[in-house]
């Protein structure tokens, strides 16, 4: 039995906070606020993850130290680099693996499928943020001061998660018309949340992982008229009507509304085929994506859960 330290309560360090402690692990999750699963093995410690003294001591004889913070969207500028910094120190000092869960930002505007070879390219703010954090982490990595690894997914699917389809199931479960700021017919792949845990898990236990990143398995892209539909038929609703937002609503709306403001930089993830090749991890690690109607299950069921509590 091992010790996990996992920085954040969120759904991607709950799940993996869940599947550790279902392995037998014991696990602690820290937090602000001291929030996280409630299972016998997890125990839930508030703290700021930023100071890295207190970070270091809560890793301290910890196998693996697991980065599954999420910064506010349009603070990630401000508050990524410190906390970035106090995990890459808490793990060099603790001698505790650091297992990064990222995303696709670094990669920017993409005319092809993204593999884990595709050039970090991003000319945007946070997709700069992103790389930078890589960048000092293979540093320490290849300096022989940290082992690291940092494992990549799309929009997420699943309980809790919030993306493009916190837009989109909504408003199919109610029978209203989903007006989204994205192009309908283009594919997009979609990561489910309990196959990042796994891979996070298995890429920062696995020494042939340290060093690179790798992509999620993730079922085939689909579009978002289809994620759409397939959602409405699992859910027995009906047809879902569907209209494009056009870019210069969100552009309006970046006004007055921080949110809004951040998706004019991520536009083009939605306006052209964005598509992650996850071949690499598959095979590595021996995971099989969780198919999509699954994951869709899964967060409609999570959806309903938190409508009937409101």
């Amino acid at each position: 039995m091992s010790l996990h330290v996992i920085v954040g309560a969120g759904p991607v360090g709950t799940a993996t906070a869940r599947l550790l402690a279902e392995r037998g692990e014991r696990v602690r999750v820290v937090s602000r606020r001291g929030a996280g699963p409630e299972h016998p093995a997890v125990e839930r410690v508030a703290a700021d993850a930023t100071d890295a003294d207190r970070l270091t001591a809560l890793t301290t004889g910890a196998a693996a130290l697991y980065n599954c913070a999420n910064p506010a969207y349009h603070r990630w500028p401000i508050d990524w680099p410190p906390l970035s910094a106090a995990l890459l120190s808490a793990a060099g000092r603790s001698g505790a693996v650091l297992a990064t869960v990222g995303n696709l930002y670094g990669y920017g505007p993409v005319d092809g499928p993204m593999t884990e070879a595709t050039p970090l390219a991003a000319t945007g703010t946070k997709g700069r943020v992103r790389n930078r954090m890589w960048a000092d982490a293979l540093a320490a990595h290849e300096a022989g001061r940290v082992r690291v690894t940092e494992v990549r997914g799309s929009d997420y699917l699943g309980a809790g998660t919030t993306s493009l389809t916190t837009i989109v199931l909504p408003a199919v479960l109610a029978g209203r018309r989903v007006v989204v700021p994205a192009d309908l017919d283009v594919p997009h792949t979609f990561t489910y949340v309990g196959d990042v845990a796994r891979t996070v898990v298995a890429a920062a236990t696995d020494e042939r992982a340290w060093g690179r990143a790798w992509h999620v398995p993730s079922p085939p892209a689909v579009t978002v008229r289809e994620l759409a539909t397939r959602a409405a038929t699992l859910a027995g609703a009906r047809a879902p009507r569907m209209t494009r937002l056009p870019y210069a609503a969100v552009w309006l709306g970046g006004l007055v509304n921080p949110f809004a403001r951040e998706l004019r930089e991520t536009a083009y993830q939605f306006d052209r085929p964005y598509v992650m090749d996850s071949t690499a991890a598959e095979r590595a690690f021996g995971i099989a994506p969780t198919p999509l109607d699954e994951a869709l299950a899964e967060t409609i069921g999570a959806l309903r859960v938190s409508a009937a509590e409101r």
